[in-house]
């Protein structure tokens, strides 16, 4: 009994010493933007984030306009709203999260900060509320990108809970913003296949359906049209000084849009590469 309790206890220590010690806790005063890792649990700084400045966001003023008074609202500690920002691919969804914190952080002294969520990471929200209720002189808001769910995912349920459920209730230091291309975050077929399937069908449905009513604010994105194309690449021209004449920008933008099949942001964003990578220039 005793050799094959010594046994069990090598074991142990050799799966201590494989398994990947925690990462020392980040300095929350220190950095404005984190990555939540699971496993183990904690926050990763962000040395830089990538995004763009505000106003090259062209063509969604609507969205922009109510995405930065919710959070503005949130950062100086009134009620705010989660958000679900949904809609047409490439049209600066995930942008406009990020130029928006970095916008109403400036005016907040630094104290509004943003922590990314990796999609299969969600069933770790509570954990990661846990740690953020820790911390009630900052802001934070916690940001998925790209959300959605699949057939057999039970997980959205753990968001659900984390977004307004369970004894505690979602900190009140902390708001979730989410993009997806999904209104509901569902498929539709997955949804039809509830209804089609269910004892119930219409309790069924509204177990899935209700996920989004738990985002008070829905923002709607929409593919833009050749105006707002145009004014973008323009935006973005202007921004970066790039040695190109408007008829010629947007005659390559015709040429690009038409090649490409589609008009958005991230279109935009990609010609503009292509131009000042033939022009010579850097885009700093």
């Amino acid at each position: 009994m005793g050799e094959k309790r010594e046994i069990l206890e090598r074991i142990a220590e050799a799966l201590e010493r494989l398994a990947p010690s925690p990462p020392p806790p980040a300095d929350v005063a220190a950095h404005e933007a984190f990555v939540w890792r699971a496993h183990p649990p904690g926050l990763e700084a962000v040395a830089k984030v990538n995004r763009v400045d505000l106003p090259l966001l062209r063509g969604i003023d609507l969205t922009r306009d109510q995405l930065l008074e919710n959070t503005r609202r949130f950062a100086k500690g009134y009620p705010a709203n989660n958000s679900l920002l949904w809609g047409a691919r490439g049209m600066g969804k995930s942008s406009l999260v990020k130029a928006a914190h970095k916008t109403v952080n400036t005016e907040v002294g630094g104290l509004l900060k943003v922590i990314e969520i990796h999609r299969e990471d969600i069933a770790s929200l509570p954990a990661l509320m846990a740690l953020l209720r820790g911390h009630p002189r900052y802001r934070f808001i916690v940001f998925c990108d790209d959300l959605s769910f699949d057939a057999q995912d039970t997980s959205y349920k753990s968001l659900k809970a984390a977004l307004d459920g369970g004894l505690e209730g979602r900190p009140g230091n902390v708001i979730f913003y989410a993009t997806s291309n999904r209104r509901h975050l569902l498929p539709r077929d997955m949804i039809e296949n509830e209804r089609s399937t269910a004892i119930n069908p219409s309790e069924a449905v509204q177990e899935k359906v209700s996920l989004s009513d738990r985002f008070g604010l829905w923002l709607g994105f929409h593919n833009c049209s050749q105006d707002e194309f145009f004014a973008m690449l323009e935006g973005y021209a202007a921004h970066y000084k790039l040695k190109i004449s408007a008829e010629d920008l947007r005659a390559a933008a015709v040429e690009w849009s038409v090649t490409r099949g589609s008009r958005s942001g991230r279109v935009a964003w990609q010609l503009i590469q292509d131009i000042a990578g033939r022009l010579g220039q850097t885009l700093d």
